[in-house]
């Protein structure tokens, strides 16, 4: 209704309504509330009737006009006051007066400064009143003092109403005991002494100092005081190297002797090829409050490149979550903390903040910590970002960003506390902003005063936070000068006692692994872990084939759909053959119904890119969901199946699913690219950590991967999911790769993968086309009865009269299979390669010696040259070939992996299969040898 009244007002007032609409809504808000509560103005303008604009129409207290100005200058500060507030401890952050800020831009002056006024909406204000120029005060200290806060572009007016009567009713301020304040000088004691020690005694040695942000310290303490307080049990911590040593030690607990035994580099013989710097390493402990809660920390492991560990680490706390049923997300937290700089530039960032409020990823809100140094390597802001902050990415999500300056230890504390309590409230995410600087250049044997001489004056001139706080408290008579210098004391002698410890050990500390729910798993060799048998009786799979082909009585499934349920009970019942899709709900059908978590995500993932597996449906009539794999055992008795449909996004999803392996080594974790040429958007997380992790970290992972892979003209982006590259990135059996060509081969695959005690990533190359090829079916019986086989020999040649072997891997075993019954060739075997890696050279050698006339083994693929398999398999050949010549097909060398032509794929495919067949010193035995029938 108010919309409608703009045309009876004062030209004044609707040039600030028009330019305020957010303080209307807010006030019309109120109004629904109650009416009573607003100024006669405006109760007038949100009911329709004329507004009483002359005093003797209007009843008695202060001018609606000077009203309406006060309301405008509350909301503007609300809205812009954190561009005015004192965030830089250096003061080298320009920041310029903004007129939405000046009550001149609200016709207010020194006139009107000491009228009584309403508080214009502000919280706290008294019912009789506030003078204009202690209202400007409040407002001023509220949000311009060293606490800054963006809230207002949040649209839920619930949120915003919560915010702002906490920061209004307290004017923003910590408000804690001495008890508290000793406590943060504590912390800040043990966070410079740890750098100023570490720097003695270990001179120009890279440990990434916290100095000039040991204010980290502090907020991390009072963050972990606050989630005892919540309820939450379990927190994990992701984070890049600075200051990583400094948190390792004054909060996640590592001993500061094993952190120096690193600096020691003590028996470097025992990491040669492995292991990984000590400022990239991660801790796990159990931390007591000073309120006597106990909380589990996990400080993941992380690699240099920045903002990779976010999505692992929400992915771990999601796996923990569901590991203690905890649904609500109350119990487990994650804590990010970012530098200012990769916060604004990795677009990881933006992918991992887009996952926070998804059904299939969402952990009820991360601590985001920007411990804001102002300064990348040696980019300054202006160069590095086009927003006025760091934290800017974050307003999209519709979350609280709390701006900080880290020289004021309490307002950092009281930041924390505001977050974490509505983090609690509201389940999402919080960020906090906390300016700093770095006291030193990128690391401590840089020079930063190249790139930013002025800078680095300011910076040398300026005392640390510890100092500047000590002072402070003595001057409230909190604390004396002896009392910190005992403190600084006590912790300097706590590090001499660990460096001594420490410098006596002869062997490098082990890293903790296999502890936990991870006990009884391993990593190491492949052949050092016995394979399990992953066949499932007939009955059983008859079973769960009816269960997962039936539906609600009510449920209208799509007709298609009702078609393709006929068709899997026909094949679970051995009446059709099996093609991929039934094949993989067996699998997991009977992983759930052992009690195994089965969880699954990816583009596309529920239905499939291919339309392959629809693993939910969807009532045409009602939109209802019904997902059948839920069904395949009693309520209570089965594991429990959760497959979701990611956002548009490879890494932050992979590095998600990643992080919730980790923490799931019983269960089956899966995810699927759109297409396998995708995958390469992730290729942070498969380089530093899916193929990585073990070596350096001792860290296992069963996560498997789906890459739908095969040349089928679909063009350079649709056909291949550059196995090369994860060929290349094998060695020490760190993880398997593996081309299954039939629906049994992905049924025993994927149940070994669980089964197995043996925990490593699995790199699937999925098929696309032989989704439904008629030849790439398998039996019932092959499921009941068979097992996984690395090397399949050929089932349909007379071995004696074989001269000569193709060795092929993936889809391309089905083209020259169709091509050899074309050409009635019956001297030619087609040996399959199911699993690249590790290779079991044993078994792909016994499958040669099924062929003793064999003259040539001739590796066929349709890959390029540079690409697919050739080589890495190649050298492997070598020591097998005995009596064979080699020979190679594939594509010629391409700088693309395939043509965006239909017509000249199918070119190219012809002249691949010709040179196949046509070519070679077995061709011209052939010619001498006479047929031979196949029986």
């Amino acid at each position: 209704m108010y919309n409608d009244r703009t045309d009876s007002l004062q030209p004044w007032l609707v040039g600030t309504l028009g330019a305020h609409l957010g303080l209307v809504d807010e006030l019309y808000a109120r109004y629904r509330e109650r009416p009573e509560a607003l100024p006669a103005g405006w109760r007038e303008l949100f009911e329709g009737r004329p507004i009483s604009w002359r005093a003797a129409e209007r009843e008695p207290g202060p001018d609606p006009m000077l009203l309406a100005r006060v309301h405008a200058l509350v909301h503007a500060y609300r809205v812009r006051g954190h561009l005015e507030a004192n965030l830089d401890p250096l003061g080298t952050l320009i920041r310029e007066k903004h007129p939405d800020l000046a009550p001149a831009t609200y016709g207010l002056g020194e006139e009107h400064m000491d009228e009584v006024v309403p508080g214009g909406g502000l919280f706290g204000v008294p019912p009789e009143g506030i003078r204009l120029r202690d209202l400007l005060g409040r407002l001023r200290r509220i949000y311009c003092d060293t606490i800054g806060v963006e809230y207002m572009y949040i649209s839920d007016p619930v949120r915003r109403t919560w915010l702002a009567e906490r920061l209004e009713t307290m004017d923003n301020r910590f408000r804690r005991d001495e008890a508290a304040q000793r406590r943060i000088l504590e912390r800040l004691v043990a966070a410079e002494t740890f750098e100023r020690f570490v720097h003695l005694k270990y001179v120009g040695t890279k440990r990434f100092s916290l100095e000039g942000g040991e204010t980290l310290i502090a907020l991390l303490d009072v963050a972990l005081e606050q989630a005892g307080l919540h309820g939450i049990q379990e927190v994990v911590l992701g984070m890049a190297h600075r200051g990583r040593l400094n948190v390792l030690a004054n909060i996640v607990g590592k001993s500061p002797s094993l952190i120096f035994a690193e600096f020691e580099d003590i028996a470097p013989e025992s990491v040669m090829g492995g292991g990984d710097v000590k400022y990239h390493m991660g801790y796990s402990s159990d931390y007591e409050t000073a309120a006597g809660h106990r909380i589990h920390l996990s400080l993941a492991f992380n690699p240099s490149h920045l903002e990779a560990v976010d999505p692992v680490v929400l992915g771990r706390v999601r796996a923990k979550q569901r590991r203690r049923q905890d649904t609500r997300h109350e119990r487990v937290l994650g804590v990010l903390i970012h530098g200012d700089a990769a916060f604004a530039g990795q677009g990881l960032v933006a992918e991992t903040l887009n996952l926070s409020n998804l059904h299939g990823y969402r952990t009820g809100g991360t601590l985001h910590i920007i411990v804001n140094n102002q300064i990348g390597f040696t980019t300054s802001p202006h160069a590095s970002r086009s927003t006025p902050y760091c934290t800017d990415v974050a307003r999209m999500i519709q979350v609280p960003i709390f701006h900080v300056n880290g020289d004021d230890p309490e307002a950092v504390a009281h930041v924390v506390e505001l977050a974490m309590e509505y983090r609690r409230q509201f389940r999402c995410d919080v960020v906090i902003d906390m300016f700093c600087f770095r006291r030193y250049g990128h690391n401590e044997s840089d020079e930063p005063s190249f790139t930013q001489p002025l800078l680095y004056q300011r910076i040398a001139r300026h005392p640390p936070v510890a100092q500047t706080y000590a002072r402070s408290l003595i001057e409230r008579r909190r604390i004396t000068q002896a009392e910190v210098d005992a403190l600084v004391a006590r912790y300097t002698q706590y590090l001499e006692r660990e460096l001594a410890e420490a410098r006596v050990q002869n062997e490098r500390p082990a890293i903790p692994s296999g502890c936990g729910y991870w006990r009884g798993y391993r990593g190491g060799p492949d052949r050092a872990t016995p394979e399990v048998d992953t066949a499932v009786p007939r009955d059983i799979l008859q079973d769960i084939a009816d269960k997962i082909t039936t539906l609600p009585p009510d449920f209208s499934p799509h007709p298609k759909i009702a078609r393709l349920l006929q068709q899997r009970r026909a094949m679970g019942h051995g009446e059709l053959p099996l093609d991929w899709g039934m094949a993989e709900a067996l699998a997991f059908g009977t992983l759930l119904r052992e009690g195994r978590l089965v969880r699954f995500s990816g583009q596309d993932t529920r239905r499939g890119t291919f339309s392959h597996r629809h693993a939910v449906l969807i009532d045409i009539r009602t939109g209802a969901e019904y997902v059948p794999l839920a069904h395949v055992a009693e309520p209570g008795q089965q594991g429990e199946f959760r497959i979701y449909d990611s956002m548009l996004s490879e890494a932050a999803v992979l590095g998600f699913e990643y992080g919730y392996s980790l923490d799931y080594p019983d269960g089956l974790v899966m995810w699927e690219a759109q297409f396998g040429d995708f995958a390469n958007g992730a290729q942070v997380i498969l380089d530093q950590f899916v193929s990585s992790a073990e070596d350096k970290w001792a860290r296992l992972s069963g996560l498997v991967l789906l890459l739908p892979h095969g040349y089928e003209g679909q063009g350079p982006e649709h056909s291949s999911a550059r196995f090369e590259r994860f060929l290349q990135l094998c060695a020490e059996d760190n993880m398997q790769v593996v081309f299954p060509t039939t629906p049994a081969q992905y049924f025993h695959l994927l149940r070994r993968q669980v089964l197995r005690p043996w925990r490593k990533p699995l790199i699937v190359l999925s098929p696309k086309s032989l989704l439904r090829h008629p030849e790439a079916t398998s039996s019932l019986e092959e499921l009941s009865a068979g097992r996984f086989h690395s090397v399949l020999p050929d089932p349909l040649v007379q071995r004696e009269a074989v001269q000569r072997i193709f060795l092929c891997t993936g889809k391309v075993y089905y083209d020259l299979l169709e091509e050899r019954v074309r050409r009635g060739d019956v001297h030619t075997a087609l040996v399959r390669l199911e699993q690249l890696y590790p290779l079991r050279t044993e078994e792909l050698q016994a499958a040669l010696r099924l062929y003793p006339a064999a003259i040539e083994l001739c590796w066929v693929q349709e890959e390029p040259a540079n690409m697919g398999a050739r080589e890495f398999i190649l050298p492997r050949l070598l020591p097998l070939l005995g009596r064979l010549k080699l020979r190679v097909v594939s594509r010629p060398e391409s700088a693309s992996p395939a043509t965006g032509s239909t017509r000249a794929h199918l070119l190219e495919q012809r002249a691949l299969l010709e040179e196949a067949f046509s070519g070679g010193a077995a061709r011209s035995a052939e010619r001498e040898a006479p047929l031979a029938s196949v029986h």
